[in-house]
């Protein structure tokens, strides 16, 4: 039986690891990416955070030996342990088509991902 917290997820996470960078103010720390779907992403939280709830940043994900990232404006919007659960605000274009690939790659189902591209439009 699903969760209700399941249920309500609209988003598929993909486990995916890579190296990123988190900008907040003049901060920048390095970790990395836990998950990853077209909503958000759960990152390690690394060493000296600070960062308030639902402050706004700007996290790099780096693809490719760092040629290539997806770049997002996001909120914290969760702490749990040692992760830290982000909300996507803004998405470049660029970015949103390295991120829809990554996760039509994982995903395996054409039509599950034009529900989840709908689900965005929708919000």
């Amino acid at each position: 039986m699903s969760s209700p917290t399941h249920e309500k997820r609209r988003f598929h996470r993909i486990l995916f690891d890579a190296p990123c960078d988190v900008h907040w103010q003049d901060q920048v720390w390095r970790t990395n990416v836990l998950d990853i779907s077209l909503r958000g992403l759960l990152l390690e939280m690394p060493d000296g955070w600070d960062v308030p709830l639902n402050d706004p940043c700007e996290v790099v994900v780096h693809l490719d030996d760092r040629q290539t990232g997806i770049v997002m404006a996001v909120q914290l919007s969760h702490v749990e342990g040692d992760r830290l659960g982000f909300k996507c605000q803004y998405i470049d274009l660029d970015s949103a088509t390295h991120l829809r690939r990554l996760v039509e790659l994982n995903l395996g189902d054409q039509a599950l991902l034009e529900r989840e591209l709908g689900h965005l439009i929708e919000d």
